[in-house]
């Protein structure tokens, strides 16, 4: 398990440039879909859990500390910080604890980029799941009545940027979503239980020599799909300080 510190950044037209300039190398570009699950009451989501299905592969994104705790420094605010779990029996005892009493509730719907709605049937957004894991996954999500509320595929350019005398790498990715929107990320993995400090301060300087003046919060591909496919649980989230 790890802890992901990542600060999001507007790329301008010059980032590939500035990349180069300071020594980061491309180390690929990859496109790839995701699918995020909540409960029609969005009894993840509220409490900063983010359960998401890449290609197959399961992951889930909890909070270290709570959004609503008081941040030491402007760098600090900028940063979003996650244990990641990946391994699906971990998974899904977190979420069970997460949602300890929450099982039973009417099938919810997942809306396309166009933003209209696709009635969710065992067939169609928990059906198309097991597409991409198995059949005892899907059903452990439709017993929990966790359905699809996003879905958007991203083309990603990767680069890795060393430090003299640090250990492990920044990761820099520029993400451009299927729905318009481009956004940057500076990232730093951290093993669980490791210095988190040390690692904002890693993206900071990173971000000081790419020239990333601006003290304000990026949003991210999440905030802007939501506000245009699903406002109701955009407002909700911002009401809770999770977004």
């Amino acid at each position: 398990m790890s802890v992901e510190v990542e600060r999001k950044f507007v790329c301008d037209p010059e980032i590939h440039t500035k990349l180069k300039d300071i020594g980061a190398i491309c180390i690929g570009q990859r496109r790839f879909q995701d699918q995020y699950f909540d409960s029609p009451d969005f009894d993840l989501t509220l409490k900063d859990f983010w359960l998401r299905c890449r290609e197959g592969c399961w992951e889930l994104k909890c909070p270290v500390v709570p959004k609503t705790q008081k941040h030491s420094s402007q760098a600090e605010g900028l940063c979003s910080r996650y244990r990641e779990i990946t391994t699906v029996p971990e998974i899904q005892a977190e979420i069970a604890k997460a949602m300890a009493g929450r099982l039973c509730h009417p099938i919810g719907s997942c809306k396309d980029d166009d933003g209209d709605d696709n009635k969710a049937t065992e067939t169609s957004d928990v059906g198309s799941a097991a597409v991409l894991c198995d059949d005892s996954m899907a059903d452990w999500l439709r017993e929990r009545n966790l359905t699809c509320f996003a879905k958007y595929t991203t083309e990603r350019c990767s680069f890795s940027l060393a430090e003299d005398g640090v250990e492990g790498v920044v990761r820099v990715d520029l993400d451009q979503a299927d729905f318009g929107y481009c956004v940057g990320e500076i990232e730093v993995l951290v093993a669980d239980g490791g210095d988190i400090q040390a690692a904002q301060q890693r993206i900071e300087r990173t971000a000081d020599k790419l020239g990333l003046s601006s003290g304000q919060r990026v949003e991210g591909k999440m905030d802007v799909y939501l506000q245009r496919n699903n406002p109701d649980h955009y407002a909700k989230l911002l009401a809770a300080h999770i977004l």
